[in-house]
């Protein structure tokens, strides 16, 4: 434990990128960041209901306890889903208590280990990566996203759903920004006519796939056994209950 300039006590938290997908220059590329344990300030952004209502409590909230100083756009998904992890177990400890089929389930947050990755595949300092898509056989090269990119997708969508209300295409403008060139030309006009009338779905599939395998993360599911003896994998909860069980929704 350290102590912040502000006096609050920190710890380090190792991003299960390593760092090693950020530029040189960043405070990424080390692989760790500094966190301070949270204080009152942190419960009333978890309870402020206009951050609740418009969905960026929880970016606030990393936001206000991450000391290193990060731009907190380039966070990869990964990486900021550890950042949430170590911020409950910061704010409120390591055990987390949620139902599940009406049963509840306890589990140690300490426990939740990074997924394992190719480090081979990895150009250090380099967000990018080579797929053949298996049936049509097109070569792309897509990325991992960061929460800047998750905030365009979002923006995205919702400028889709404000011309129709009716129109889902939510996976299909995911592609477009996670799709960095199509046969070696990385021109978005390319990539977005490419996922609109080229990209089959068995293709999708598969580099969806492909991108969860691959990509730093941590693993969020959960075994238990249910009362036939069967082992049941369920993926962790998280919302604004994840940090405060009597925070106001």
């Amino acid at each position: 434990m350290k102590e912040t300039k502000q006096q609050f006590p920190t710890e380090e938290v190792t991003l299960p990128s390593k760092g090693l997908l950020y530029p040189e220059g960043s405070p990424l590329s080390k692989g760790v960041i500094e966190m301070k344990y949270m204080t009152a300030r942190e419960e009333d952004i978890l309870t402020n209901q206009n951050l609740i209502e418009n969905g960026t409590v929880i970016d606030k909230l990393l936001q206000s306890l991450i000391i290193t100083p990060i731009d907190y756009n380039d966070l990869l998904v990964g990486d900021k889903n550890a950042i949430l992890i170590a911020a409950r177990i910061l704010g409120y400890g390591a055990e987390y208590i949620f139902e599940h089929n009406k049963i509840e389930h306890t589990v140690n947050l300490t426990e939740v280990n990074d997924k394992k990755f190719d480090e081979s595949l990895i150009s250090e300092g380099k967000n990018n990566f080579h797929f053949t898509l298996p049936t049509s056989k097109t070569e792309i090269t897509f990325k991992f996203l960061t929460h800047r990119d998750e905030n365009a997708i979002a923006n995205e969508i919702k400028g889709i759903k404000r011309i129709n209300k009716q129109s889902s295409k939510d996976l299909s403008t995911r592609m477009k920004h996670i799709i960095t060139s199509v046969n070696g030309d990385s021109e978005k006009k390319t990539i977005r006519e490419f996922v609109d009338n080229q990209l089959l779905a068995i293709d999708s599939r598969a580099l969806r796939n492909y991108v969860v395998k691959i990509q730093p993360d941590i693993d969020l599911n959960f075994e238990y056994e249910d009362k036939n003896g069967d082992f049941v994998n369920v993926p962790i909860p998280i919302g604004i209950n994840f940090f405060w069980p009597d925070a106001e929704v």
